[in-house]
């Protein structure tokens, strides 16, 4: 689970040991001293950990909102064609979609989508980006993953794109259930409805937030209360994962260092990094990577208020998560069948499957069953029948 903390926080030592290197690789064997090779690794090292340090003030930092001027997401036209890591092609899918999901593997916000996609039997291809360079997504002006590319024009080479998870969820949500409508319904217009409210943060940076993102557009159809109702408690638990859910993972994740060390090796193997990356980056993302959400995992327990033992404050959440559904008397928070919420929180778990957080949790809550309840349903894409 590359997070987005982590990404600040590392970034420099990363470009600066990627020019190190390309001057260790470019200059003869003989003439490249141990000493300085150790040297620009300590100075690495220095770098990743005053970057960790700088990274987490600017998290705890205040934030000023000014609200500046409402944005939506433009369609674009000539993406650089980047060859998928994976794809995932549903026999009997529908849509009439054509997406592309720029992603790392174990980011919760990504398995989020990914959990959506397949739960519905939505094909899709998968772009793998590269945490160091980011190259896959210098295209964008959005620096953050998921992105989900939609072909929406194959002539023109026109895309939609699609950021933030949430937003891309609720906007495809939105735009299946009007598939079966005679009304005129296309992708673009759908996301007109997720505009970008900006505001500057106290450092002057100037930032967004997606308006509407956690609910669905029914293009002016009729909802009956009893459906309001039900979209209502939906949106209020996606958001609970997002809020609340998501936060107990990192400092649980990497709570020592050693289990900093085993997750960002499980990140490796399951995001296939030896196959993706070089090996020096892979070892980079994986040494400096576990050291720096360890410090970063101590500080996000103090900002999210978790117990001592962060432990406590996972089965906690999860356990006020299947208490809810158990009241509700169904398998699923959607009854008979997942919803939305069911699919986010499933998604953000299913992030830390392997790793030794995970294990704990199957243990000590009860989370289990409804967990690989939820895991079948996604793998045989039952969605796909509604």
């Amino acid at each position: 689970m590359l997070t987005r903390q982590l990404r600040p926080a590392i970034l420099n030592a990363f470009r600066a040991v990627n020019l190190v290197l390309r001057d260790v690789s470019t200059t003869g064997p003989k003439t490249v001293k141990k000493s300085g090779v150790r040297l620009g690794m300590a100075s690495l090292t220095v770098g990743a950990l005053v970057g960790t340090g700088y990274s987490i003030h600017q998290l705890n930092k205040p934030r000023l909102h000014i609200l500046n001027e409402q944005t939506t997401i433009a369609l674009i036209d000539n993406v650089p064609q980047i060859a998928p890591t994976k794809s995932f092609k549903y026999v009997g899918d529908t849509s009439g979609l054509k997406l592309t999901l720029f992603q790392y593997q174990t980011c919760p916000f990504c398995c989020k989508v990914r959990a959506f996609l397949d739960y519905y039997g939505i094909s899709y291809d998968v772009v793998e980006v590269d945490p160091v360079l980011r190259q896959a997504t210098k295209w964008s002006t959005y620096k953050k993953v998921p992105i989900l590319l939609a072909l929406v024009d194959k002539e023109k080479g026109t895309y939609q794109p699609l950021n933030d998870s949430t937003m891309i969820i609720s906007s495809l949500a939105s735009y299946l259930k009007d598939q079966d409508s005679s009304t005129d319904n296309d992708l673009h217009s759908v996301v007109k409805c997720y505009p970008s409210m900006t505001y500057q943060d106290e450092d002057g940076s100037v930032k967004s937030e997606i308006m509407n993102k956690y609910f669905l557009m029914f293009n002016n159809k009729q909802v009956r209360d009893d459906v309001k109702e039900k979209l209502n408690e939906e949106r209020k638990w996606r958001k609970w994962a997002d809020d609340v859910l998501v936060h107990d993972l990192s400092p649980n994740v990497y709570r020592t260092k050693a289990e900093a060390l085993q997750a960002f090796n499980w990140f490796s193997e399951v995001g296939e990094w030896e196959k993706n990356f070089p090996s020096w980056e892979r070892n980079l993302i994986v040494y400096v990577g576990a050291s720096a959400m360890w410090l970063i995992g101590k500080r996000l327990k103090k900002r999210h208020n978790l117990k001592d033992d962060v432990r406590e404050s996972l089965y906690d959440h999860c356990n006020q998560w299947t208490r809810a559904i158990k009241a509700k008397g169904g398998e699923f928070m959607g009854g008979k069948e997942p919803n939305l919420a069911d699919l986010a929180v499933f998604g953000v778990l299913s992030s830390i499957e392997g790793c030794d957080a995970f294990k704990d949790l199957l243990q000590y809550s009860n989370i289990k069953g409804w967990y690989f309840s939820m895991k079948d349903a996604v793998k045989q894409h039952k969605g796909a029948a509604f």
